[in-house]
């Protein structure tokens, strides 16, 4: 992927729900909600302090996070949808 993230922007790839409840009822695509977990794909460097410190993320490529369903900004690369989001947005590192 040809993308680098800038300050503390984060690059995610959404992971995929499952599409079948508990019970084997199938949810079509039209109607099932976007996934709100998803693997980091991508970081930027980090965040610059007032006194011009750079503040590494915490978190990095590979690590697998939660994050607000209407957070960041959808982008379409390679014909792959990703997610671009600030580091304040994710709300957590799934271990």
């Amino acid at each position: 992927m040809a993308l680098r993230p800038l300050h503390d922007r984060v690059i995610v790839k959404r992971l995929d729900n499952e599409r079948k409840t508990a019970s084997g009822i199938v949810i079509p695509e039209s109607a099932a909600e976007k996934p709100d977990q998803g693997e980091v794909v991508a970081v930027g460097p980090g965040k610059r302090a007032d006194n011009g410190e750079l503040s590494p993320l915490g978190v990095k490529a590979g690590d697998k996070v939660l994050f607000g369903k209407y957070a960041g900004q959808s982008v379409k690369v390679d014909g792959e949808e990703v997610l671009v989001i600030r580091e304040d947005e994710i709300l957590a590192v799934i271990e």
